[in-house]
């Protein structure tokens, strides 16, 4: 049953209450399992440093200022290994904290799971332990409402039919009650000292994450008899995680243990998603050490250059030593360049990862706060499951979105029934009379409600008794009512409830179910009547029923089912077949055989239930409605208008799907549907097809003109549909010579030109397969997948966003989501504001980091100029190292998450702002080249600025001169202030806290300065800081020229914002304005 591409193999045999088994059975061997130890944490006390360690110095910034670092260790550098060794330390405790306090609330969680008490079956006694005590072949008690401590097989229940309830909320999401069964054997147990007795082995498949798969036998020994051999599937399994719930006890025997219950192979970690942002980050830091390295390069060249001569090589007042003359050129020119490397190598930003790995773990607080995203029927809001993606958000061009339970609301109600050709519709009113189907129905009817009735998976429960659903009391009864985990049979029963008063009551015993799975897409159940009559009931898609019909009304129903479909209602089919006794037999016999295998056991089923579905007689079909949920089509229309392409992938018929987006206004009245389906390409070949429509879209865009059939949303627009069958003849490589096999490329021209994309009849895999077509093409555009449901996990984890919807169908689609929301509403938001404010933030953070450095090192490279390429620092240790730390950090991480360039609401009401930002248009080569130029601009002038005002006048009240400290203190005053007052021009939204940020940290800087030169510090060897702050601030002409070069620093960058603005202003800064003006008339 292990399917190939698993890393299980194997089976496990399991020793019920560790006895051995008598000596009639095969030989005993103990087999070693782990405990029943949960470990979610990654680090250890004792290897949490190395391992940090290892993983942040895999980051090539970190590296990179390792090495610097110990360069400046190893050979005599013009800085102190603090300027570079200080930050480094900041930066990796920073994460290391960060990192270390996650780990730590892992252990305290993993600590009470383990710890909590377990009640498990010891010499007939129950006797109480913790959790983490368990082994594999512990007999386990569990109560009412307790959790499973690990993966249990069911021995025997409270309950007299041997049942237990299970809700698997923690697991997939599902709060319906599901029914597990105790092997039949071993149901009848009722006291520890009877269970304590039982003799039996389990066989079972080793461990595997699939919740809803476990196949097994149990071996039962009696008085040295063969074995009793009964099989064992996930009907008997009841997961670690799971809840019990109206049952009042169970013993069970613990089969995975640990790390090795479905729960936690389940939690592991998904791969790793990276962002445009942080690729094009790496890009612009790649440029910036060609940038460090060609610096380096032409000062060690123009070093030797200057010391041609001899007097400049080696002055009267600088001899070398004898060691310096012996050393060979090469080495020196070598020790050179990295010394020139180390002076330089603040233009790697090193602080700029810890800043962007704190706004988006910051940023991400501000989705879960937002209550406009919160759910009041769910009491939830949205849940962020990864910060690294924030910004992605901001950069969709492609959403692929499931159907049922996304757009719509999953929340079925049964419309009307086909049988025999005859509609019937539940309470309909013919003369003021409300019609209900009584007593005498025909033999069609009356097999067609009989097979509904008993072909589903629905429990009745009594209201009052049932836990996390509404209680209730009407007229002093408690109300009955049905629990399926699927809301389709619900809706079914509970139609055929109000549709027929009454039936005839007849007994069935249920013999056999042939359970529901998406591969076949419908169930059945083998049934015998109280007359000995065996029956066949199925019910499923019109697609897998038809086609095993022989008889029945096919073209009447069929026909009703189409134009149900036309209507946007889901479509069910139901089909009968009498078996004599020895077909009954024979298929009992199949089942039987097929159950108990332990290979291939799925196979072996699926063979079955095809050779026994089969020869079906027609009864009917039903119709029930899936609302679409609120403001969807709202939310559709505006991902539309913000450049979006939105493809529906859905597992419906294509006529259900197409009704559902021509309500969610995904195809609007004006669309011209392109059809790729199995119907036409049966009339014409594949191949004719797709050129067909690829003529049809090319010919339209020539009409229209690309750039403006591409943008303008009044345009004539297409909208295509394909079908699962069509697309896996697009996707197949074909072998043709005739060079007619590379369909992909048509088909991907063919929906470039296509507003909307609905694929109907999808296979979870094919969903997959979908979005990776369009993530690989040539574009590499970003997608965004959306679902609820198990089927739709697949392609979340493959789009380069997913996003979980807490629906109906479990949380399984949430909890393999980068962020999960309440409902599809909710994604307008997700991505026209909360998406589009990330990714202005992100952006200018980077650019601004990249900005800053540039103009803080280009200084220096300029004063080597007038060293003589001697190494000098123009900037004293302390500013170097508190740069990037404390004087301009705080400024712009605030900056990044509460920028607000244009108000929520002007986002919201104008979608098409979306585009202002789109294909990363902030930070691509342009922009970067900007700031690049803009920050070599800046440095000019600081250092030209201070060089020409001072140049042979630069003296204090007392007649002194500046020396080359006050020179660089001055220059790095102005920097300072010019790269934070570069920030608040910046700024649109300003609140007490940017400013509280902004000129805190102008003042720390100045009062830092004052301390740092107005003490003298006794750990220091030098003070050649003293006094030098306060001498320059004593100068007039220094707080002149301050001023000056501020003001010409930051004119250029104002003059071209103002002229930008109002020679050709972007949507954005329209939006700006537009808002100011109404905010001004008050609205």
């Amino acid at each position: 049953s292990l399917s190939p591409e698993e890393n299980w193999v194997g089976n496990r045999t399991v020793h019920i209450g560790h006895k051995e088994p008598p000596s009639c059975a095969e030989a005993y061997m103990p087999q070693d399992y782990p405990d029943n130890r949960i470990v979610s944490s990654k680090y250890t006390f004792w290897n949490f440093i190395p391992k940090n360690l290892f993983e942040q110095f895999r980051r090539i910034a970190n590296f990179y200022f390792l090495v610097i670092f110990l360069i400046q260790l190893i050979i005599d550098t013009p800085t102190s290994p603090i300027t570079s060794g200080l930050p480094l330390f900041f930066v990796i405790t920073v994460t290391a904290i960060k990192q270390g306090y996650e780990d730590w609330l892992r252990h305290k969680a993993d600590c009470s799971l383990n710890e909590c008490p377990v009640d498990v079956v010891e010499q007939g006694k129950v006797v109480r332990t913790q959790s983490h005590k368990l082994r594999v072949g512990d007999i386990v008690m569990v109560r009412e409402d307790e959790t499973f401590p690990c993966d249990l097989i069911l021995l025997s229940s409270s309950r007299y039919d041997g049942t237990c309830f299970v809700t698997t909320t923690s697991l997939d999401g599902e709060s319906s009650h599901k029914t597990y069964y105790a092997v039949p054997d071993t149901m009848a147990f009722r006291t520890e000292q009877e269970v304590d007795s039982l003799h039996a082995t389990i066989e079972c498949e080793q461990p595997q994450p699939d919740l809803y798969k476990f196949v097994g036998r149990v071996d039962i020994y009696k008085d040295k008899q063969e074995p009793v051999v009964r099989t064992l599937g996930a009907e008997n399994l009841l997961l670690r995680g799971a809840t019990l719930k109206n049952t009042g006890h169970i013993y069970a025997v613990a089969v995975y243990t640990g790390m090795e219950t479905k729960m936690a192979l389940n939690y592991q970690s998904k791969s790793q998603k990276r962002s445009a942002v942080e690729k094009s980050m790496n890009a612009f830091l790649v440029v910036y050490l060609c940038i460090l390295i060609s610096k380096a390069l032409i000062n060690t060249v123009l070093k030797y250059a200057w010391q041609w001569s001899p007097d400049r090589d080696e002055p009267w007042y600088n001899h070398r030593t004898e060691i310096e003359r012996q050393r060979h050129m090469v080495i020196r020119a070598f020790t050179d360049f990295l010394a020139f490397m180390v002076l330089f190598n603040y233009i790697i930003p090193v602080s700029m990862y810890v800043t962007v790995e704190m706004q988006k773990f910051l940023g991400s607080y501000f989705i879960a706060w937002d209550e406009e995203m919160f759910d009041e029927e769910l009491g939830q809001g949205a849940q962020v499951n990864t910060s690294d993606l924030n910004e992605e958000l901001g950069q969709v061009e492609y959403v692929f979105t499931d159907k049922t339970g996304t757009l719509t609301e999953n929340n079925m109600e049964f419309i009307e029934c086909c049988v025999d050709g005859n509609v019937y519709i539940p309470h309909a009113i013919c003369n003021g009379q409300i019609l209900i189907l009584c007593l005498r129905l025909q033999e069609y009817e009356d097999l067609f409600f009989r097979a509904l009735c008993l072909c589903h998976t629905v429990q009745v429960k009594e209201e009052e008794t049932v836990e996390s659903i509404k209680r209730g009391i009407h007229q002093g009864k408690s109300t009955s009512f049905y629990i399926s985990s699927s809301p389709d049979e619900v809706a079914l029963v509970e139609g055929m409830k109000r549709t027929t008063k009454k039936l005839i009551t007849k007994l069935f015993e249920l013999l056999h179910v042939l359970n529901f799975d998406s591969v076949r897409r419908r169930m059945s159940v083998i049934v015998r009547s109280s007359s000995g009559e065996y029956l066949l009931f199925c019910k499923g898609a019109d697609s897998s029923i038809f086609p095993r019909v022989v008889s029945g009304k096919v073209e009447q129903v069929k026909a009703r089912v189409e134009q149900n479909a036309v209507e946007g209602l889901r479509t069910l089919c139901v089909a009968y077949r009498r078996l004599s006794e020895s077909e009954y037999l024979e298929a009992s016999h199949r089942l039987t055989e097929a159950k108990i295998a332990l290979q291939d056991r799925e196979q072996r089923l699926a063979q079955t239930y095809d050779i026994i579905e089969r020869e079906f007689v027609l009864l009917g079909a039903t119709a029930v409605e899936d609302r679409l949920q609120e403001k969807a089509a709202d939310t559709i229309e505006s991902l539309h208008k913000a450049g979006m392409k939105v493809w529906v992938l859905t597992g419906d018929k294509m006529e259900t799907a197409a009704a559902t987006c021509y309500a969610s206004k995904l195809f609007r009245r004006s669309t011209q549907i392109l059809e790729l389906t199995k119907k036409r390409t049966e009339e014409q070949s594949l191949h004719d097809v797709l050129f067909d429509l690829n003529r049809t879209v090319l010919r339209q865009r020539s009409i229209s003109g690309y750039g403006l059939s591409r943008w303008h949303v009044n345009c004539l627009d297409f909208g295509l549909i394909i079908d699962g069958a069509t697309l896996s003849g697009v996707l197949k490589p074909s072998q043709d010579s005739a060079g007619h096999g590379n369909y992909r490329e048509i088909f991907l021209e063919i929906c470039r030109n296509c507003s909307a994309v609905l694929c109907c009849r999808m296979a979870p895999l094919q969903k997959a397969q979908i979005v990776k077509l369009i993530k690989s093409s040539k574009e590499h555009p970003i997608t965004l997948a959306i679902g609820d449901g198990a089927n739709d996990v697949s392609m979340i984890l493959e789009a380069h966003v997913g996003i979980g919807i807490m629906g109906k169908e479990g949380r399984q689609a949430a909890r393999n989501s980068d962020y999960a929301i309440p409902k599809f509403k909710h994604l307008k938001k997700m991505l026209l504001v909360h998406g589009h404010y990330y990714y202005i933030r992100i952006a200018e953070l980077v650019q601004y980091f990249f900005y800053k450095n540039v103009c803080f090192i280009f200084p220096q490279f300029l004063y080597q100029f007038f060293c003589g390429f001697s190494q000098q620092p123009l900037y004293d240790t302390a500013y170097l190292t508190l740069y990037n730390i404390s004087f301009t950090s705080l400024p712009i991480l605030l900056y990044s998450l509460v920028e607000q360039h244009i108000t929520m609401e002007t986002l919201k009401r104008e979608p098409s702002l979306y585009r202002d930002i789109a294909k990363n248009a902030l930070l691509r080569w342009p922009a970067f080249l900007y700031w690049t130029c803009l920050g070599v601009f800046d440095a000019v002038i600081f250092f030209f600025g201070a060089y020409f005002l001072f140049d042979n006048t630069t003296f204090t009240s007392n007649g002194q001169m500046f020396g080359n400290w006050t020179f660089g203190t001055l220059v790095f005053t102005v920097l300072v202030f010019t790269v934070t007052l570069k920030l608040a021009l910046d700024t649109h939204h300003w609140t007490w806290i940017n400013h509280f940020v902004i000129w805190g940290s102008l003042l720390f800087y100045v009062i830092f300065s004052l301390l740092w030169g107005g003490i003298i510090w006794p750990f220091l060897n030098y003070q050649r800081m003293y006094y030098v702050f306060m001498q320059m601030l004593s100068s007039g002409p220094a707080w002149l020229s301050i001023i000056l070069l501020i003001t010409v620093s930051l004119l250029p960058d104002v003059i071209k914002k103002v002229l930008c603005r109002a020679v050709c202003p972007t949507a954005s800064e329209n939006a700006q304005v537009r808002s100011s003006h109404r905010r001004k008339v008050g609205f």
